[in-house]
């Protein structure tokens, strides 16, 4: 019985212990070492949080996981993790941040002391401030060094017409230049070095459109068509250069000559005004008659600028015997290299009358019906064809330039229609297209071992190809 009586004391005495310890943790039977260790921790959380309610080290992650020490902030946007390994948090920017640390939102901390590399709330705050008014500040400084550096670079028109005026320069527009220019060329106490370079300077703005037809406010047109009468070959190869440009517009005078798709535009007011003034009979006396070169060479570009995208003018050239005077330049010695412009010309205006026919099968609206008629008044490939054109340009095809066989064969395709009987009667056209096809084919073939597979003697050989094909 004593024995039953002290196992049921000890097991009720363990029965009131146990009860305790699960009411109040604090009554908890625990080892005064696991004690004094919690009390530590508690003692290094509650350190840790006043240390962060007043002083925070600043981070600065960079682009490797670096670990992260107690008491140490972490900019926001910033990659953390737990390494499993080592069980320390490791930091570092995220790919978006690669050239700058992003420091917003951080909780609390010091950027004032660099050295220090710590900061508090209020110093942010005050911080940020600064910052902004800082960057007022410099968006003035910068707009005050634009502005003195435009004023440097730049003076306001007032102090420029002053000084000008102090050194006897007067600002001109381009209308009264060209009338200074046209009274030099005019007058009869002007060189004749003065004269040329006079219309050589009018040239170059008489290629703007507005600058042309401004020569017809004053009478300068007609000054520079009476030009074409002097007895100077200088002045008339220069004046016809004037024409020619203010003809077209075109900023070259090798544009006048392309093929029909490549034409420039074309100035109506001042071609109409040049017809009225006579210009279309000045251009074709000088053709006709024995003059330089140069000056022919001019005076053909003028002629193709007045004739093209004109029908009446193309028409006052047929009445006026153009065409004969064409093959007169063209069968004369040494005027090879004028034989091809004339050539193209004529291609240009067949083609060009072609056009027109195909607008007026469709009925299109855009086209006048008063141009339509004009074209169809122009009897361009009757007169070729009497007047022996099929076989002088057929002849032309035995030039030894590509450029110029290229122009002869586009030619010769737009006169097919009208020429077809007269090629298939010339033998030597025959002979001439065989020996310029076996010499295209080698050509070609060597253009294809370069790896050209459309490549220019291949255009040409195809050009020759078709014309045997509709001679045969």
């Amino acid at each position: 019985m004593a024995l039953l009586g002290m196992l049921l004391g000890l097991l009720m005495a363990s029965c009131f212990t146990f009860c305790l310890s699960h009411q109040n943790p604090e009554f908890a039977l625990t080892s005064p070492e696991k004690s004094r260790t919690k009390e530590a921790d508690r003692k290094e959380t509650t350190a840790e949080e006043e240390l962060d309610s007043e002083v925070l080290e600043v981070f600065h992650p960079t682009h490797e996981w670096q670990a992260l020490r107690p008491g140490q902030a972490v900019p926001a946007g910033s990659h953390v993790r737990l390494n499993l390994q080592t069980g320390a948090r490791e930091v570092k920017l995220q790919e978006e941040d690669k050239f700058r640390s992003n420091l917003k939102g951080l909780k609390k901390g010091r950027r004032l002391d660099i050295n220090t590399n710590t900061y508090t709330s209020q110093d942010l705050k005050s911080a940020l401030a600064k910052f902004k008014e800082g960057a007022e500040v410099e968006s003035s400084k910068e707009d005050k060094a634009r502005q003195a550096k435009v004023k440097r670079l730049f003076r306001p028109i007032e102090e420029l017409k002053k000084d000008f005026e102090e050194l006897n320069v007067i600002i001109e527009t381009d209308m009264q230049i060209m009338v200074r220019l046209i009274n030099k060329f005019n007058s009869s106490s002007s060189s004749l070095e003065e004269k040329i370079a006079a219309l050589f300077d009018l040239e170059y703005y008489v290629h703007q459109m507005d600058n042309a037809q401004g020569l017809l406010s004053f009478g300068g047109l007609q000054v520079v068509i009476n030009g074409l009468n002097s007895t100077e070959p200088l002045v008339k190869e220069y004046a016809a250069f004037v024409l020619g440009a203010a003809f077209s517009r075109a900023p070259v005078e090798k544009k006048c000559l392309r093929s029909h798709g490549d034409l420039p535009r074309c100035n109506p007011k001042v071609q109409v005004e040049a017809i009225e003034g006579g210009a279309l009979q000045k251009l074709l006396v000088i053709l006709a008659t024995e003059q330089p070169l140069p000056a022919k060479k001019k005076v053909l570009f003028a002629l193709c600028s007045l004739l093209r995208h004109f029908p009446y003018a193309q028409q006052q050239f047929l009445k006026l015997g153009g065409l004969q005077v064409l093959r007169s330049l063209v069968q004369a010695k040494g005027t090879e290299m004028l034989a091809v412009r004339v050539v193209t010309l004529l291609y240009d205006l067949v083609t060009e009358k072609q056009m027109f026919a195909e607008e007026e099968a469709e009925l299109t609206q855009e086209t006048s019906p008063e141009k339509l008629q004009q074209y169809r008044q122009v009897p361009l490939l009757p007169g070729l064809r009497e007047q022996g054109w099929c076989e002088i340009t057929a002849h032309l095809l035995a030039l030894p330039e590509h450029d110029a066989r290229e122009k002869v064969l586009q030619t010769l395709g737009a006169l097919l229609a009208t020429c077809r009987d007269r090629y298939r009667q010339d033998p030597q056209l025959s002979r001439t297209l065989v020996s310029l096809k076996a010499e295209y084919q080698a050509l070609a073939a060597l253009e294809l071992q370069d790896g050209e597979d459309e490549g220019y003697f291949r255009e040409l050989l195809g050009s020759i190809n078709s014309l045997l094909k509709e001679l045969r």
